[in-house]
């Protein structure tokens, strides 16, 4: 979308709009419920820790869909941090304004019970269940931020598609490496029934130790489950390596080097599970 383009009718002029949460209907109410149920069941164990201790945030006093006006009370006295709907994805100027100073910005539509397992556009579902938690988490919050800011200075330098990827390898598909296993953190995982048990799961994709360069070399799936996961050793290692980083001269060098496809493995990396891609062969030839 063009940074230029203008908020949609009713919006603001960050594009915000009010979440509207007496609209809900009784059966939107319900589906949040359903699959609320269905994630935090099956997350104890799978899961990083700190996911867990931010659902606290989510737990609200009334059932359904969480009121923005409540949560916000609740994440900013963790974080700092807050809240603000929006009518749709937004352009990456706004984005990351709203990163850099603090607002998440969500969808405020759910699915329907059709769309259960599988929809295109986040829903409140994802963007709530799946992006909260970790914002009420002290580090990982300090990243967002520090992503915001880092992207807006790359809007400068024409190299918004490598810093996506760093956020879809960490923010929405990222592992982490906790109690001598794997731990699932990225918000695209955890509100994923099916994500949830794949990425650590299954023999097919690969799982990389993270590497900065490495992974904004790399091209992402956004139509099935990932080929790759890469896989970061702590909350504050991933914040150290964002902030220390002088983004100008990496986003020169990977000008300078291939992509690589989302199935691929190099030299260079640390291979914890080299995949079979049994599943996206599998799906190609359908």
């Amino acid at each position: 979308m063009a940074a230029d383009s203008p908020p949609p009718p009713g919006a603001a002029a960050d594009w915000t709009v009010p979440q509207a949460w007496d609209s809900y209907t009784p059966a939107e109410h319900a589906m949040w419920d359903r699959l609320f149920a269905r994630q935090s069941a099956m997350l104890p164990g799978r899961v990083t820790p700190a996911f867990l201790d931010g659902l606290d945030v989510l737990r609200m006093t009334r059932p359904g869909i969480p009121n923005f006006e409540e949560l916000n009370d609740r994440l900013m006295q963790r974080t700092g941090w807050q809240v603000v709907a929006a009518p749709g994805l937004v352009p990456d100027a706004v984005f990351f304004d709203h990163l850099a100073n603090r607002r998440f910005v969500a969808g405020r539509f759910i699915r329907t019970p059709e769309q259960i397992d599988y929809l295109e556009e986040p829903d409140i579902f994802h963007d709530v269940f799946g992006h909260v938690p970790l914002l009420a988490h002290p580090v990982f919050a300090d990243y967002m931020q520090a992503y915001g800011q880092g992207g807006l200075r790359s809007l400068g330098f024409g190299a918004l598609h490598k810093l996506a990827r760093l956020y879809w390898y960490t923010v929405e598909f990222g592992l982490i490496r906790e109690d001598g296993g794997l731990r699932l953190y990225g918000a695209g995982i955890v509100s994923s029934f099916g994500e949830s048990k794949f990425a650590l799961d299954d023999p097919s994709p690969n799982r990389i130790g993270f590497d900065l360069k490495r992974l904004m070399r790399t091209k992402y799936r956004i139509d099935d489950y990932q080929q790759s996961y890469f896989v970061i050793d702590s909350f504050d290692d991933l914040l150290r390596q964002t902030m220390e980083t002088d983004f100008a001269p990496l986003y020169a060098e990977l000008e300078d080097s291939d992509d690589l496809e989302p199935d691929a493995l190099i030299s260079d990396d640390r291979v914890i599970t080299h995949g079979t891609q049994a599943y996206a062969l599998a799906k190609a030839a359908e």
